[in-house]
């Protein structure tokens, strides 16, 4: 087997490489705050410009218009990675919303939204989970009332990530009341700026409100037109459920990047004056994390190999959330454990490594471990959507 890639791939190879030495230091932080944003915006242009973000999104729709390729996806990763710089924005806009517009979007939709959200221009927060709905997410009842050409939105969502800092929102509503739960779900693009719309921070077990925040946000007659309405009325649940995939598949994304940081900590911390990476220990529990990262790694070309052949995934689409999240939690609990005691520092103490990415980064992937479906529903969509065993039975009636 030549697992070599051939002259043409590693030369775009170095072609990455050269680009990230020339621009490294243009790298903003990465806030989103809107005072520091343009530098983000700066950043992802110049990536887009080079065909290293939105490299198959058509020109049309400001994307730089590449053919798919799986060789030229796994290269980029693998650099921007080694240099330790994101390719690209980890968001709900790139990664959820643009995906869904491409596939169910109208033109104008395409043409308005995917530009500007893939260069930054452009935050979103999703609008899916209810007080009332989570797992359940069928039972959503924020409404959407007809007000002539227009919709009054009513209603409240929680866990509602980055909405304080977010521009717009794609929100699941109800439009027709006397529909089956599964229908009369409509999905819409709402700006959060908008008369009627309140966003309320929630202070987590993690500690201050940062970049990753939850936010619940309450709609009092949020008046939005219905040519917002992605695909067509009523039939939210179904664009929702396309969204949701690519949420799973976005979890995917990493691992590699996070098992290299934490191989980096790993050099530079210590146990009685042993380096950790040299403990017996800590090194048979980073090279489980590294099968299990380089497993998730080929998994991710496998989901990509079936996008670009417009191959249903089957169950392997399904696994790919429960693995990767319970993946990250156990490389930032390796990471916090290597720490030793400093590993329960925070809020940017005097001894505190790596401005405290790896606390933020465990509290955050234990949090996904539940968000965006627990891992408990996770196993059963796969046990019953991807192996075909007998649904869960409900329980009787008092």
């Amino acid at each position: 087997m030549d697992l070599q890639y051939g002259p043409r791939y590693e030369a775009f190879r170095a072609e990455v490489r050269n680009f990230l030495e020339a621009h490294k230091p243009e790298k903003p932080v990465g806030s989103l705050n809107p005072e520091v944003r343009h530098e983000l915006v700066a950043w992802l242009s110049l990536q887009i410009d080079h065909g290293y973000w939105a490299r198959t999104i058509p020109e049309t729709y400001g994307g730089f218009g590449a053919e798919p390729d799986l060789l030229e996806t796994v290269i980029m990763d693998e650099e921007f990675n080694r240099a330790g710089v994101a390719r690209g924005m980890a968001a709900q806009g790139p990664s959820m919303l643009v995906p869904t517009l491409l596939e169910h979007g109208t033109e104008e939709q395409r043409s308005r939204w995917i530009g500007p959200t893939m260069r930054g221009e452009v935050i979103w927060a999703q609008g899916y989970s209810e007080p009332g709905s989570g797992s359940d997410l069928a039972s959503l009842t924020t409404s959407a009332r007809e007000d002539g050409d227009d919709f009054l939105i009513s209603g409240q969502k929680i866990w509602t990530s980055g909405a304080d800092k977010s521009d717009m929102m794609f929100v699941l509503v109800r439009t027709e009341p006397e529909a089956d739960k599964h229908a009369g779900i409509s999905y819409l693009l709402v700006p959060v700026g908008s008369p009627g719309i309140e966003v309320q921070p929630l202070r987590t077990m993690s500690g201050s409100i940062g970049e990753n925040s939850f936010n619940q946000v309450f709609f009092t007659d949020v008046r939005v037109p219905q040519s917002s309405v992605v695909g067509r009325r009523g039939e939210g649940w179904k664009i929702a459920n396309t969204t949701l995939k690519h949420e799973r598949n976005s979890l995917n994304s990493n691992a590699e990047g996070t098992l290299l940081r934490l191989t980096r900590l790993m050099r530079q911390e210590s146990a009685n004056g042993v380096c950790t990476l040299e403990s017996p220990l800590f090194r048979d529990r980073l090279m489980q994390l590294q099968a299990r990262a380089l497993s998730m790694k080929h998994h991710g070309m496998r989901m990509l190999t079936c996008s670009l052949k417009e191959e249903r995934a089957g169950v392997a689409g399904l696994v790919t959330k429960l693995q990767n999240c319970q993946l990250n939690f156990d490389m930032s609990s390796l990471a916090i454990d290597v720490m030793g005691e400093l590993g329960v520092l925070y809020d940017h103490t005097k001894y505190e490594r790596d401005r405290g990415y790896w606390q933020a980064h465990s509290f955050f992937s234990l949090g996904l471990i539940i968000g965006g479906g627990t891992a408990q529903i996770q196993k059963n969509i796969i046990s019953e959507r991807g192996l075909g065993l007998p649904r869960e039975p409900k329980p009787a009636p008092a």
